[in-house]
């Protein structure tokens, strides 16, 4: 009988050290882990979220660049506004941290439309594109999918959250026939462009001026079809900022009849 009740004594005083041990390895791991979500800046740092493409912002040995993001600095220089740059993870991460406040501003592949309009504000227009089916071509050009019509029963992928989502859906009504939309999360429109190159996916829809400046790098890659028509791109803010917005568009107005924003343009556009 005595035996019984020291196992069980024992028993309960290791239960009772294992509960301990778990809730102080858990206490340890809380305390040692950074933060996933970094707070606002604060005071006058407009905390820009902007999206790593060749067009938006990019590196390239010690250099910074991109026309978004040349843009953004001559705002900043020219009205002594701090500025803080995170680059964006992907669609899905970058809105919820603009919903959440925070960030101010998102630069990403996110054209103008009326649904989104009703979800946050847009700035004047930065630069107009389209967006554009990429696929695979054999060594002659020749392409499977010749025009909108063709998307019927095929499966085309989209950056989660964008607008393009939206637009194929439209598009399969207009044709009367079924296009299956595969969203991905991960990555963004760069990367859905290499995925097509290399096999990985058939079809994708990315704006045009993306699928330009990467196709050149990847000759079996064709982005000829066009699946909308030419589109509004914006900066994004939260619906709360809209003394910012306002702000935004008369430094863009004024810097549009500027010589600094012609060679940016030809730098980056021809």
């Amino acid at each position: 009988m005595k035996a019984k009740r020291l196992i069980s004594s024992n028993m309960l005083l290791n239960l009772v050290l294992l509960v301990a041990v778990v809730m102080i390895m858990v206490a340890l791991r809380r305390c040692g882990r950074p933060n996933a979500t970094p707070a606002p800046s604060g005071g006058d740092t407009i905390d820009v979220c902007i999206e790593y493409s060749p067009l938006s912002f990019y590196t390239y040995a010690d250099t910074l660049g991109g026309f978004d993001y040349d843009l953004l600095r001559l705002i900043a220089e020219r009205h002594q506004l701090p500025m803080k740059f995170h680059p964006g993870v992907s669609l899905p991460v970058e809105l919820a941290g603009l919903q959440s406040g925070q960030y101010d501003l998102l630069v990403s592949q996110f054209p103008m439309t009326v649904d989104a309009k009703d979800r946050y504000l847009f700035t004047d227009s930065i630069y107009h594109d389209r967006q554009t089916l990429v696929q695979r071509c054999d060594t002659a050009g020749a392409v499977t999918v010749g025009n909108q019509l063709d998307l019927a029963g095929r499966t085309v992928w989209v950056v989660k959250d964008s607008p393009m989502r939206h637009r194929l859906r439209t598009l399969s009504h207009e044709i009367g026939d079924t296009i299956i939309i595969r969203e991905e999360a991960e990555y963004g429109a760069e990367q859905l462009v290499i995925m097509v190159a290399k096999g990985q996916i058939d079809y994708a829809v990315v704006n045009e001026r993306v699928a330009r400046r990467i196709a050149g790098d990847y000759p079996n890659v064709d982005f000829g079809t066009r699946i909308s028509l030419t589109q509004i791109q914006s900066w994004v803010l939260p619906l709360k900022k809209q003394e910012l917005r306002d702000s935004l568009n008369v430094w863009i107005r004024e810097l549009r009849a500027g010589k600094e924003y012609a060679r940016l343009r030809q730098r980056y556009f021809q």
